[in-house]
């Protein structure tokens, strides 16, 4: 049973205003978070949510207007003094130390840490914070060995070994199975119980019909109202958020695909420790063919797609493309064969963050006309041709000479996407393509990965969306431990079903 949150004020933020080179993110908001509250805050990717909350966490201080911790009002001046007051936020693009292990990372920074690090003080503490929490993790591991839902536990872990008093979350559910989300949820129940206030940054309506006390939506930086979840509308919701009604569009049944295009045979790829990750796949995906690939986050995903499109070597098997056997090709020659390929990781491996929208548009294609003209690079084909893409992809925020980094995580995913379909690929691969984005932007990453469908391009959807999978892929593979477990059509396919496969478990042969 939810506990209802009390009467009093942990934060209220009066007539913030913030601006970055002139443009507003935060116009006049006013927000109000109750001491053992969780509050969903709701709004398109660049409607001014994570501004919010990072004035909230100390990284940004606001142009103007007022901000109240527990009734005193204060000036974060950085992160560090956010949390040392309490409050302590989970970025969509975690803040690790990947080269460190789970321990060392919970310890830097920390105010008790000393010349020496007492190991297994923090193991034994981080053990205990992940089985009261149910959020386990390997106090040892390195942060790079971990997918991402891990990584994610380690910044939730992190902040609460720090006790934290409000705790923001910023999509903390993209990454996970509907199982996981639910052991989340209950997570932020038993945080809201103990006093602590939570702010939740979704996009997903019924995730915040469920778990959430009160909404707030933000629309063009600006508050467009709140109201308590229990008497909220999802589709009202949706329309406050966006400005219009909305329809996420799904996937035409067809009868029949076109010629195999790629050609999956008892592939075998290791993982980062050199055991092995992906253990015999085999799959086709024939043109016009979406495959959803099912799978708890940590199961083979990464490292299937980076054998795919030849970030590591395959230890046995082979993949074959249109014909071509691409298997121990270089990452230049799997561009060059048409693959495109979509990171779940923007920033980083997906986009360079210090360049520009126009240099990141290109990344893939500056070797060839009208980028270039022999070894010549053509500055102003950077400048002709990122205004188009921008334009017919509708990123929004650019700015000329702006490293991407500055865009919104929607934008940042549209401009991805864009810059792998600009490459007319005959094989699109796709890792988590809406992680983290609103309904709007959702919307919009699903019409062009149907284009491509429609216009006849094989795609291997890797998602841990169960949602997504179900509207986009025409039939599911189900992975558990880097083998596959189990195979339907779209059709015969519930969350229920894949879920309990996605779990290790088998189901039984009809009679």
């Amino acid at each position: 049973m939810t506990q209802a949150p009390t009467d009093t004020l942990a934060v209220e933020l009066c007539g913030v205003d913030k601006s970055f080179y002139g443009v507003k993110a935060n116009d006049n908001v006013d927000f109000k978070l109750a001491q053992g509250e969780v509050h969903a805050l709701l709004g398109e990717n660049g409607a001014g949510k994570s501004t919010l909350c990072s004035i909230l966490a100390g990284l940004y201080r606001p142009d103007a207007g007022d901000v109240f911790f527990e009734g005193e009002e204060v000036t974060f001046k950085n992160p560090k003094e956010a949390l040392a007051s309490g409050v302590g936020m989970v970025y969509q693009h975690f803040r690790l130390v990947s080269n460190l292990t789970v321990a060392e990372n919970f310890a830097l920074g920390h105010p008790d840490t000393g010349v020496r690090l007492n190991q297994k003080e923090i193991h034994k503490a981080a053990r205990e914070l992940g089985e009261k929490y149910d959020l386990p993790i390997d106090p040892a591991a390195r942060i790079w060995q971990l997918s991402v839902g891990e990584q994610q536990r380690v910044e939730i872990l992190k902040l609460l070994y720090r006790n934290v008093k409000i705790l923001i979350l910023d999509e903390p559910t993209a990454v996970l199975t509907p199982q996981e989300g639910q052991a989340l949820f209950k997570t932020m129940r038993q945080m809201a119980a103990e006093g602590r206030s939570v702010i939740f940054v979704s996009h997903k309506l019924d995730e915040v019909k469920q778990v959430s006390d009160r909404v707030t939506v933000l629309r063009n930086g600006k508050t467009v109202g709140g109201v308590a979840t229990a008497d909220a509308d999802t589709r009202e919701l949706a329309r406050m958020m966006v400005g219009r009604d909305l329809v996420l569009p799904t996937r035409d049944t067809v009868e029949d695909f076109g010629d195999v295009m790629l050609s999956v045979k008892d592939l075998h790829v290791p993982g980062d420790r050199g055991l092995e990750a992906v253990r015999g796949m085999s799959f086709d995906i024939r043109e016009g063919e979406v495959i959803g690939i099912a799978g708890v986050s940590g199961n083979g995903q990464r490292e299937l797609a980076y054998g795919l499109v030849g970030l590591r070597k395959p230890s046995a098997g082979s993949v074959v493309l249109d014909g071509a056997d691409i298997t121990n090709n270089t990452v230049l020659e799997h561009i060059d064969a048409h693959q495109g390929y979509v990171p779940q990781s923007r920033l980083g491996m997906g986009l360079a963050p210090g360049l520009t929208t126009d240099e990141n548009l290109a990344l893939k294609a500056y070797r060839s006309p009208p980028y270039s003209k022999g070894r010549r690079l053509v500055a102003s084909a950077f400048r002709d041709e990122g205004d188009r893409i921008v334009d017919e992809y509708d990123i929004r925020g650019v700015r000329p000479g702006l490293p991407i980094r500055l865009l919104s995580g929607g934008n940042l995913q549209k401009a991805l996407v864009a810059r792998e379909i600009e490459l007319e690929p005959k094989v699109l691969i796709l890792r988590s393509p809406t992680r983290g984005l609103d309904v709007g932007a959702t919307e919009q990453v699903r019409n062009l990965i149907l284009k491509e469908r429609a216009r006849g391009v094989a795609t291997l959807l890797i998602s841990e969306d169960l949602d997504e999978l179900l509207a986009l892929s025409d039939r599911l593979l189900v992975i558990f431990e880097g083998e596959i477990v189990g195979e339907m059509p779209a059709e015969e396919a519930t969350a229920e079903r894949l879920g309990l496969l996605m779990s290790g478990q088998v189901e039984e042969a009809s009679a």
